[in-house]
Parts: structure tokens; C-alpha cells; sequence
């Protein structure tokens, strides 16, 4: 099912990512005792700076898993139910029949049928899905913006629901994951941010994790390059920004060696019990931000190839920055990936994201990295 680690065809794979496009890339993989570390490309297209594997990095939704761990910590308290309907804990953000239909797993799992609040706080990309009628310039407009996160659930549970409660597929939605930071602030009487800091983050024994404090990266990392599907030509750099935006469903800095680490620990059971994490793993059909519709638990999803085992993780994007996280089912076999570059794709005359040898490429590094 699984080869031993090949750094050649590792560094290879990493190599032909950043030929295809992506300014620069860094990756671990582990099997068992073996670890490797690669790095491609530049930081900094600019200067040339060269990218290491060492770089801290902003994770986007690999973050929901950190959420959920923290949520079903309560939820093994007895202070959370999962199948609790959220307007118990949180009358004044879900009122009325919605409050009482929607349970703490339908927004784990993505099926409250809540819409996409970015929408919403980001007028010019009001006419999302449809990536044609969208205009990059919100990004820039909002880059130093202080969001208030009851706004922007204010936004997405008050726009026309995507889905009834507890129908399939889900929607993925970030507005989801915001309420469970409400839910966990009201339950922990801390900020979720603080909560998944103390329980989640450093219970992991994790160096370089943590959420911003500000607009900056601390320590060593790179630049972040957005194109948003070729309409920011050239990519423009969004390593300093406001992250409140997306606050505990995104906005996580971390570093590939902490990402396998804390994924190691959360399938030890060091994280949160064994039940927990089977209800973690748990899944249910879910429509991804990209269209396509994926199997999706309660912060993890699964990976597999044919013929191979499955791989459990989540993969995370921001305004410029991306990263991928999966574990192998043992928890021998790891691999965590960071690129410096997102929305790549331009689109075609039909307004949809053309194919593009990055694809290609990661997916190519993603088999090598996982299967060997």
C-alpha cells in the first residue's frame, strides 16, 4: 500500500510544483521514524529569497480541525452537546425555528444549510460562485479591516439558507465554523482563540503554532501571493492582513512540522478520546468551496487513491496562501504541504477555472508524499 520515502522523487516533485507556477512551496512527510523536509522556490519573488522547510505559514481551514477538537472537548465535558440544537447556546445569533432545527454536529459537518457569509463582507465578491462575475478588489479594500465575527454570522444566517437543516450533500460555509467560535466562547467564558491555544494547541505540544496577534507573520516566513483566478495580474502579496475576517475558521499560522505533529497526537487519541475522533470521522457528502462534493466529518475529511489506504486531514486556503495536512489511518504515514501561491487558475470562456500543470503537479507531489 506504501513505499518507504524517496527524497529524490520527493525534492523531483516539489521541484516541478514551482516550474509549473507556484512561486514556492515547503513540505514534511514522515513514515514511521523516517521524516523528510523539502523546500522550492522563492519567499519573496522580489528579492529571490529563498523558501525553507522551516517557514511558519498561514494554514487557512486546516484550522476547523483545531475547532472542533476544541468543541468536542466540551462536548466530553458535558458542557456541548453535539446533537444539541445551537439556538440553546446561542438564542441571539440563531433565533427562532433555525435555532431549534440546527444541532452543533450540522455545523461541523457543513449541513445547517448556512450560506457563505465572505460574500456578504466582501461586496465585489457578491455574485460568488459564479468566480466570472467577481472582482478581486475587496481584498485589497478590506486588507487592514477589523471584522466583528457576530457581523459576519449576522451576515450568513440571515441570507437565504443554502440547504434545510440537516440535508445532503451539505455546503461547506465558514459561517459555520464562526458560530462554533461563539459557542465555544459562551460555553469557556474565553475567546475561542484562547481556549484552542491552551487545550488544543499547546496540549499538542505545538512551538510554532498560534493565531496572529496582529496583521503580521511572526518568525521566519514568505510572501503570500494572491491571483485570484488571473484577475490579479501580476499576483499581489497578502502576507500582512487583517485575519479577523475569518478568525477560529481559518486564520491559524503554523509550520508543516507542527501540522504532522498535532495531526500524529489527534490520531493517538492525545487530543480528544477515541469516541471522539470516531465521530470526527464520521462523514457526510458535502458540496466543497470549489464545486466538487467531498466527504467531510466533523473537522477532518478523508483523502484516497485507488487501490491505496485513505488519508485523513483538511486542506486550508487564505488570500494568497494555501496548505494540505493528511494522516495516514495508523498515523504512520504524514504529509504537510505549503504553498505561497493561490487562485491560479484563469478562467475559460464559460466563466469556469481552466485546467492548469499545477494541478497536475501537486496532485503528482500529494501521491509521491502519501503513497511513494
Amino acid at each position: 500500500m506504501r513505499n518507504p520515502l524517496d527524497p529524490a522523487e520527493l525534492n523531483a516533485a516539489m521541484e516541478n510544483v514551482h516550474r509549473a507556477g507556484v512561486p514556492g512551496l515547503f513540505a514534511e512527510v514522515r513514515d514511521g521514524d523516517q521524516v523528510w523536509r523539502g523546500a522550492a522556490g522563492v519567499a519573496d519573488v522580489a528579492t529571490g529569497r529563498p523558501v525553507t522547510a522551516d517557514m511558519r505559514h498561514r494554514v487557512g481551514s486546516i484550522t476547523k480541525t483545531f475547532t472542533a477538537a476544541a468543541v468536542l472537548q466540551q462536548v466530553e465535558s458535558g458542557r456541548i452537546g453535539l446533537d444539541m440544537p445551537i439556538g440553546r447556546y446561542l438564542p441571539r445569533l440563531v433565533p427562532g425555528e433555525r435555532g431549534d432545527a440546527i444541532t452543533v454536529r450540522m455545523l461541523m459537518n457543513h449541513t445547517s444549510g448556512f450560506p457563505e457569509y465572505l460574500p456578504y463582507a466582501y461586496p465585489s465578491l457578491k455574485a460568488y460562485p459564479v468566480i466570472a462575475d467577481t472582482r478581486p478588489q475587496s481584498l485589497e479594500d478590506h486588507r487592514f479591516t477589523r471584522f466583528d465575527p457576530n457581523e459576519l454570522i449576522e451576515m450568513g444566517v440571515t441570507a437565504p439558507a443554502v440547504r434545510a437543516p440537516g440535508d445532503t450533500p451539505g455546503v461547506y460555509s465558514n459561517t459555520n465554523y464562526l458560530l462554533l467560535g461563539q459557542l465555544l466562547e459562551e460555553v469557556t467564558g474565553t475567546t475561542a482563540e484562547q481556549y484552542i491555544t491552551r487545550n488544543v494547541i499547546e496540549r499538542a505540544g505545538l512551538q510554532d503554532t498560534g493565531f496572529p496577534a496582529g496583521l503580521y507573520v511572526d518568525g521566519p516566513h514568505s510572501q503570500i501571493y494572491e491571483a485570484w483566478f488571473g484577475m490579479i495580474d501580476p499576483p499581489r502579496d497578502y502576507s500582512v492582513y487583517d485575519m479577523s475576517w475569518v478568525g477560529p475558521t481559518a486564520s491559524l499560522i503554523s509550520t508543516v512540522t507542527d501540522l504532522n505533529r498535532f495531526f500524529r497526537r489527534l490520531f493517538a487519541g492525545e487530543i480528544v478520546s477515541p469516541s471522539s475522533l470516531a465521530q470526527m470521522q464520521r462523514t457526510v457528502p458535502v458540496v466543497s468551496q470549489e464545486g466538487k462534493t467531498i466527504d467531510y466529518g466533523l473537522g477532518l475529511h478523508p483523502m484516497e487513491a485507488p487501490g491505496q489506504g485513505t488519508f485523513w486531514g483538511h486542506g486550508g486556503t487564505v488570500w494568497g496562501a494555501g496548505a494540505l495536512a493528511m494522516t495516514s489511518a495508523d498515523g504512520n504515514r504524514q504529509m504537510s504541504v505549503a504553498v505561497n501561491l493561490q487562485r491560479w487558475n484563469r478562467l475559460d470562456s464559460s466563466g469556469k477555472p481552466q485546467p492548469h500543470p499545477i494541478d497536475d503537479a501537486l496532485a503528482a507531489l500529494h501521491r509521491v508524499a502519501m503513497y511513494g
